[in-house]
């Protein structure tokens, strides 16, 4: 399925592949890579309330700032929560910014294999072949809670707003 005209970038319009998803609806499984270059799954982070931080490349300004921004945070979130940041970088330019950048509170995972998150996530851009920017925040259940897909790519998201949303799972 393709979103037309979803994000743009740089006022250019940008099509999106993948539905569009929102709260209430499943959280999809996809299989993205560690910076070890081990697979994992989505679904495996069930049990825990999961932010999941979508950029484009964390070689970008504001991809660098929001992945910064989701690791400060995460220093005070309880242990039950889990903040990843997905994006198609490869995972040795992840582990390289992470190390450069003190990452250190955050997964950081690549879909650059098969794009499936981003696909399953309805992130993928289909012009640049790169993940639109997104957040998403998911119940122990598996269950989106917060579903926010920026429309210009090179916005910040509403950080205020997706880190209420972990507050209110957890209580």
């Amino acid at each position: 399925m393709e979103r037309s005209n979803a994000v743009t970038f740089r006022g250019n319009p940008l099509t999106l592949i993948g539905k569009e998803l929102k709260p209430g609806d499943p959280a999809p499984d996809a299989t993205v890579i560690k910076q070890d270059l081990t697979p994992v799954n989505i679904h495996d982070y069930k049990g825990k309330v999961l932010l999941l931080s979508v950029v484009p490349s964390l070689d970008t300004s504001v991809c660098s700032a929001q992945t910064k921004k989701f690791n400060e945070e995460a220093s005070q979130l309880p242990d039950t929560v889990k903040v990843i940041t997905v994006s198609m970088d490869l995972p040795f330019a992840q582990k390289r910014f992470c190390s450069a950048e003190n990452i250190d509170k955050i997964e950081v995972l690549s879909d650059h294999r098969e794009g499936a998150f981003g696909q399953a996530y309805g992130v993928l851009v289909k012009e640049l072949r790169i993940l639109s920017r997104a957040v998403f925040v998911v119940d122990p259940q598996g269950v989106i809670r917060y579903a926010e897909y920026v429309p210009e790519i090179t916005n910040h998201p509403n950080y205020d707003a997706a880190l209420q949303a972990v507050r209110e799972l957890i209580g």
